[in-house]
C-alpha cells in the first residue's frame, strides 16, 4: 500500500501562485508513476499532470504549471503560476503501481484506472 498526503492549498488572488507538495509512505517502490489531479464543484475528477516523459499536462495548465518528482524525499510536486479562477479545485495526487505509458493522454491514464492510490487533497481557491 501506499499512502499519499497532500498539503500547500489555499486562497490566492488571480495571478498568484501556490506549490502543492504531495508526500508518500508506505511501499514507495511500488509508485512507478504520479500525477496531480483535481476535482471541480460538480464535475468529475479531471488529470492536471503526470511525471512521466519529463511532464505531461493537461491544455488549460501547459506553461502555467509544472510538476516535479524527489525519490529522495518521496515528495511529488506542483508548482502553479498564473492561477485563474478556473484553477479553483480540489486537488489530489495519484500514484500508480503501472509505470504510465508517455503515449497516453492523462486521460485515457485515468479512465483506465492506472491510479489506484490518491490522498485526501488539498483545496485551491482563486478568487479576488
Amino acid at each position: 500500500q501506499v499512502q499519499l498526503v497532500e498539503s500547500g492549498g489555499g486562497s490566492v488572488q488571480p495571478g498568484g501562485s501556490l506549490t502543492l507538495t504531495c508526500k508518500a509512505s508506505g511501499y514507495t517502490d511500488m509508485a512507478y508513476c504520479m500525477g496531480w489531479f483535481r476535482k471541480l464543484p460538480g464535475k468529475e475528477r479531471e488529470g492536471v499532470a503526470v511525471d512521466v516523459g519529463g511532464g505531461k499536462y493537461v491544455d488549460s495548465v501547459k506553461g502555467r504549471f509544472t510538476i516535479s518528482r524527489d525519490d529522495a524525499e518521496n515528495t511529488l510536486s506542483l508548482q502553479m503560476d498564473a492561477l485563474r479562477p478556473d484553477d479553483t479545485a480540489l486537488y489530489y495526487c495519484g500514484a500508480s503501481s503501472r509505470k504510465c505509458p508517455d503515449y497516453l493522454s492523462i486521460w485515457h491514464m485515468l479512465h483506465q484506472n492506472y491510479f489506484t492510490y490518491w490522498g485526501q487533497g488539498t483545496r485551491v481557491n482563486v478568487s479576488s
